[in-house]
């Protein structure tokens, strides 16, 4: 089986669990601390970064979204269109997502990482300012939510679930249509919301 280094609050390995799970793909998921840059990480992976899997003959695949690639190949499209434009709106949907994701880590490598004294406030205000934008945009334009998902809406349901973790109280104001849209993707597909953010 399939092995996935992967971190439980991690944005990115909640969107590739999540894929997986709904396209009824068996792995075995190792929780993995970067910060220590175990072995069996960097020898898999020599950014050190999850989330990382390690196939069956020892092929490993790096990053979130070769993973999920890879996943939808093979599952025979489960998780992304044939239809190329269609396709197309689902790999956007997740870059985007994604794009969230990596602003929003700016934001807290910043502050974890920094001394309070030498946390530059203007890069997280400018991180920030991506992220309202692209949120904006999300509650205007929520993904409509067919039986029949994509990666690009996981990936949404995965970002939103990180920031509820992260920035609780901060992105929520205003963006009814969007929280709205996050508990029907619950309501709507139950057994993937284990694999949510923690």
């Amino acid at each position: 089986m399939p092995k996935l280094l992967y971190a439980p609050a991690s944005p990115y390995s909640a969107k590739v669990r999540m894929s997986a799970a709904y396209a009824g793909i068996d792995l075995e998921a190792v929780v993995t601390n970067t910060g220590q840059q175990p072995e069996e990480l960097v020898s898999a992976n020599p950014l050190g970064k999850i989330p990382t899997l390690v196939l069956d003959d020892g092929r490993v695949v790096f990053d979130s979204r070769a993973i999920t690639q890879y996943l939808n190949r093979e599952s025979k499209n489960a998780l992304f269109p044939r239809n190329a434009d269609k396709r197309t709106e689902a790999e956007v949907l997740e870059a985007l997502a994604d794009g969230i994701c990596d602003c929003a880590l700016a934001i807290v490598y910043e502050r974890r990482m920094r001394p309070e004294e030498k946390v530059h406030q203007d890069w997280i205000d400018g991180q920030w300012r991506k992220i309202a934008r692209a949120l904006d945009h999300l509650n205007a334009n929520p993904p409509k939510l067919p039986k029949k998902i994509t990666t690009g809406h996981i990936a949404v349901r995965a970002m939103l679930g990180y920031l509820s973790l992260r920035f609780a109280g901060e992105w929520e104001r205003g963006r009814t249509r969007l929280t709205r849209w996050a508990a029907r993707f619950d309501e709507k597909f139950p057994e993937l919301k284990a694999n949510i953010p923690s």
